[in-house]
């Protein structure tokens, strides 16, 4: 008789083993309900919670961070646009009042011949300086333009150089006195009164009317200073001490146009006077004629 495999009867074995069933806890398969479990015992729902709460604060921030540059953009649009708007509506209002009083001929004065120079009215007479956010004049800028008339104004505090125009360095001199008539006024917003400072050229005329007359002064230089230059203000600019022997015109505002780290200034001298009978220069005979609403 042949003898039996060693080991037994592997074919009952295999069938006996099939046939027991496993202990459910032995290594039993994970269902969908089933928690894996870190070695510290805890379990991964935690991990699933947290990375919900991240990603839940990274959209509110998401969100808050798109206010914000809402906010922004209309912040800058306020600034570089409404203020501009708001500013010339009340300018365009200051003229009209001065206008109102305004009753000296418009015809512009007639030009003297190529070689001969233009008529003497005489000593310029100094402006009177009116109170705190009181009306100086106008100024025309023909170099900035055709439509270019801006109010002149007593004072240079927010509430003045925000809305109203060029306000005037009260302590310093008015037109045709000796010494410097200074004047300041914003770039970019609030009227942009300043914008185009850069563009003077030497030689260019700046014309300020005021109740006794018309003041031409003639470009000269730009200068780029710190904000501490107050001796830019001084009788004879940046000349400490010294005795003026002439009329200034001086015009300050900030550098660059998007920025204020420093001030750009813009140095005249008086040329001529003539008085309101006389008519305006007639470089500007037809911005004075629509500044005051009749040309």
């Amino acid at each position: 008789m042949p003898s039996a495999p060693v080991g037994g009867e592997p074919v009952a074995q295999q069938h006996v083993s099939a046939a027991t069933p496993k202990d459910p806890g032995d290594h039993a398969p994970q269902t969908a309900t089933d928690e894996t479990r870190s070695p510290n015992g805890e379990s991964s729902r935690n991990g699933s919670g947290a990375a919900q709460v991240f990603h839940k604060v990274i959209q509110v921030l998401g969100e808050l961070l798109i206010t914000a540059g809402v906010i922004l953009l209309l912040f800058v649009a306020w600034q570089l646009w409404w203020t501009n708007v708001e500013a010339d509506a009340r300018q365009n209002q200051v003229i009209k009042e001065f206008a109102d009083d305004f009753v000296a001929p418009l015809e512009p004065s007639p030009a003297p011949p190529v070689a001969a120079e233009p008529q003497d009215y005489g000593p310029a007479p100094v402006a009177s300086a009116p109170g705190h956010g009181g009306t100086i004049g106008i100024i025309y800028i023909p170099r900035f333009g055709p439509d270019y008339t801006r109010p002149l104004i007593q004072g240079t505090t927010p509430d003045i150089i925000d809305s109203l125009g060029l306000g005037h360095y009260t302590q310093t001199a008015m037109p045709g006195a000796a010494g410097n008539f200074a004047v300041a006024g914003h770039r970019q917003t609030h009227g942009a009164v300043l914008d185009n400072i850069h563009l003077l050229v030497p030689g260019d005329r700046i014309y300020i009317q005021t109740k006794d007359g018309y003041y031409t002064y003639v470009f000269r230089n730009n200068q780029i200073v710190l904000p501490s230059r107050t001796d830019v203000l001084l009788p004879v600019p940046t000349q400490p001490g010294a005795a003026p022997s002439e009329s200034y015109l001086t015009m300050t505002s900030c550098n660059p146009r998007f920025g204020a780290q420093e001030r750009i200034i813009a140095y005249s001298l008086l040329e001529r006077w003539q008085p309101l009978s006389a008519g305006p220069p007639s470089e500007i005979a037809k911005q004075v004629a629509q500044a005051l609403g009749k040309g």
